[in-house]
């Protein structure tokens, strides 16, 4: 052939040094230094709760984005503002603001209304603030509200029930342990529901977004209901025996002898913090008498038995 075609492709290879087989993987590992150090991405991230978080058993969330309530949420959101509502008007009545820090600083200043002003903003405070963070599930506003609700009823002069209006001036002591039990309900029961919005709302929010599954969650409301109504009642009789404790001994001894019952109902000690203690001491009795028997769990099977 005259027109010979140039199939010399030499010139591509100069400088280049070209291999029949592929690299030895032992020299290849020889010449990587190895490391036996942790990678950092490898390590959790660990976070020491605070003193506050560890007092209130968890992160304080300052906001959390919730999806729109489902009707639990919106009945635990009723409650506790009614509750809330309630508390507010048993603290107006067995709170007055003498014997408060804010009434000793008034008098140190001599402003005598500065004692009732700060007293009724802390109410009235604490009141709108809760509300404001039930609806709008904040719970932030939540914790200042159960914070200013705790502190407008600490005073020093703690021994002598006083009310905030002289016309509720009441002299009967069942009464007045009896307003002093709804305060301390109507606290406990506010503090749960307005924890339990907060909760059902994560709980729905984590649902809905499919983040988890729930089994059985209609049982968990049931529950959950129950023992909202169970618990405070069970709550307030102790209570209240444990501070009638004065007068149920002396009317239990007067079934057999009236003279010292009548002795007993005079008792300085039985009148005093002491028959508090001695009721409280009473109550407990009982109750690690009823656990050491195994009570409950007797309790919960014959329930089981009965639902057979």
């Amino acid at each position: 052939m005259s027109d010979e075609t140039n199939t010399d492709t030499s010139h591509l290879y100069e400088g280049k040094s070209v291999r029949s087989s592929a690299p030895s993987r032992k020299k290849a590992a020889g010449r990587v230094t190895q490391s036996t150090s942790i990678p950092k991405d490898a390590i959790p991230e660990t976070k020491i709760p605070t003193w506050v978080e560890s007092f209130f058993g968890g992160p304080l969330v300052p906001s959390v984005k919730f999806l729109s309530p489902n009707k639990t949420v919106v009945r635990l959101q009723m409650a506790s503002v009614t509750t809330l509502v309630m508390l507010g008007l048993v603290t107006f009545v067995i709170t007055p603001s003498s014997g408060t820090v804010w009434f000793w600083l008034s008098n140190v200043v001599g402003v005598p209304f500065f004692s009732g002003l700060i007293h009724y903003l802390l109410l009235i405070g604490g009141v709108v603030l809760g509300a404001y963070g039930i609806l709008q599930r904040d719970q932030r506003m939540i914790l200042i509200s159960q914070v200013a609700m705790i502190l407008i009823t600490i005073r020093f002069a703690g021994s002598k029930v006083e009310f905030a209006m002289a016309a509720l001036d009441i002299d009967n002591e069942f009464i007045q342990k009896l307003l002093l039990i709804f305060y301390a309900l109507f606290l406990v029961m506010y503090i749960e529901l307005s924890s339990g919005v907060i909760r059902f709302s994560m709980l729905d929010t984590s649902i809905r977004t499919r983040e988890v599954y729930v089994m059985g969650q209609d049982k968990i409301i049931q529950k959950y209901n129950r023992s909202l109504g169970t618990t405070p009642l069970i709550a307030g009789f102790v209570a209240l025996i444990t501070l009638l404790i004065n007068v149920i001994i002396p009317a239990f001894i007067g079934i057999f002898d009236e003279v010292s019952s009548n002795r007993l109902s005079e008792s300085v000690e039985l009148t005093s913090v002491y028959g508090v203690a001695l009721g409280t001491a009473m109550v407990f009795g009982l109750i690690a008498i009823s656990f050491s028997v195994n009570l409950p769990a007797r309790i919960q099977k014959f329930q089981e038995g009965r639902s057979r």
